[in-house]
């Protein structure tokens, strides 16, 4: 008997740096060496103090079922953590802890959003942004980072995108493909059409401590938005912790009910011995960060001077995060066939710039959470293709 899904299922999207990854684990299967630059993962481990408190809470009985919000304990850590990293003064009670930072989106989306209700999100960026705004009936709004404002939005442009039908902004900063982080002066433009339009902010603040200057700055600490913006954040990026599942949100304090019994109804809790390591990384040293820091920094200058010393290739320099996404449009390659061949037959993973949005046609990512050395190899690798791409065109 055939089974039909439901209709809603033909909205959904998929994370493509997972399908590359299973695609790059069948060719390693194969005998094949692949240089994984696929997937948005620090390659360190997680710090020793972190481990060990979970270590301790499972010995001490951290095991049962806690509260669908979060422990106490770890909603006043956070809001503790907030207030030294980021000026804000947060109750506790506003405070959502999640199986990892996507259930976050999900339920702000959910808890907000009707059909045809408009979000707006960044293109490139983030896919799952837009898939669950299709899925829950949402409109998705493409606000297009371009190249020549270093990846961030056109504030013009921007204000042409609200309509009276906007319900919610998304942003991401530092972002996710491109590396590009917001100025005070962007924020200012979107808090004073969130203000005026009445529209809520989903920031998603999850690499918010991996800069390479200055220090992050959240629109939630502009006049009248931390009543109105939804902060998205985690334990993943920040200090190697992505298999642990662990995220946050801080909510206006009238979607808090709506979202805790949208945990009730899905994920019921998280688990209670993570949440004990949590409150370590926050309140613990953080020394682990500053060097992940340090070396991403190393790493950055060298891939970035590699591809532009590729033929066909530019890059611009990344801001935050730990990705680069150069511009390929030289190569006479489209996106996603230059990273299928790169993958099949240079053995680098890498993703097309369109699996974050139709304007990320012309452009690659890499992310550089990998060790110099196989940074140093990808390149190599990268080189070989191209010249030999050149070659065959000149041939022509």
């Amino acid at each position: 008997m055939a089974i039909t899904p439901a209709e809603r299922m033909s909205h959904i999207g998929q994370e493509t740096a997972f399908e590359v990854l299973v695609r790059a684990r069948a060719l390693e299967a194969r005998g094949r060496s692949v240089v994984h630059l696929e997937i948005g993962e620090p390659d360190f481990d997680t710090p020793s103090h972190i481990i060990a408190a979970a270590q301790q809470a499972l010995e001490e009985g951290f095991t049962h079922y806690g509260p669908g919000a979060g422990l106490p304990e770890l909603r006043q850590a956070v809001s503790g953590y907030l207030n030294r990293w980021r000026g804000l003064d947060i109750d506790p009670g506003r405070v959502i802890v999640t199986p990892g930072g996507k259930p976050i989106m999900f339920f702000a989306i959910l808890a907000l959003i009707n059909p045809g209700d408009e979000v707006l999100y960044p293109d490139p960026g983030f896919p799952i942004y837009e898939s669950m705004v299709r899925f829950v009936g949402g409109r998705a709004v493409a606000m297009p980072l371009r190249e020549e404002r270093r990846f961030r939005f056109d504030p013009e442009e921007f204000k042409s995108l609200v309509s009276d039908k906007t319900r919610l902004i998304i942003i991401n900063s530092p972002h996710n493909p491109t590396g590009s982080v917001l100025t005070r002066a962007d924020l200012q433009v979107i808090a004073d059409i969130a203000r005026e339009r009445n529209i809520v902010v989903l920031s998603d603040e999850i690499y918010s401590r991996i800069l390479y200057t200055g220090a992050h700055e959240s629109i939630a600490t502009f006049d009248g938005m931390l009543d109105r913006t939804i902060i998205l954040d985690g334990w993943s990026k920040t200090w190697a912790m992505t298999g642990w599942r662990l995220g946050f949100g801080v909510f206006p304090a009238e979607l808090v009910p709506h979202v805790e019994r949208l945990i009730s109804n899905s994920v019921s809790c998280t688990a209670s011995f993570a949440q004990q390591a949590a409150i370590a990384a926050l309140d613990g040293s953080q020394e682990s960060v500053t060097e992940m820091v340090a070396e991403f920094t190393r790493r950055r200058t060298a891939i970035v001077d590699g591809l532009n010393a590729l033929p066909g290739v530019r890059c611009l320099e990344p801001d935050g995060a730990f990705y680069a996404f150069p511009n390929i449009t030289a190569t006479g390659i489209t996106s996603r066939d230059l990273a299928d061949r790169l993958l099949e037959e240079a053995g680098v993973a890498c993703l097309s710039g369109t699996a974050f949005g139709s304007y990320g046609e012309g452009f690659i990512r890499f992310s550089y959470a990998n060790s110099l050395d196989n940074i140093h190899e990808a390149l190599g690798r990268m080189s070989r293709l191209l010249a030999g791409s050149q070659q065959a065109v000149t041939r022509l």
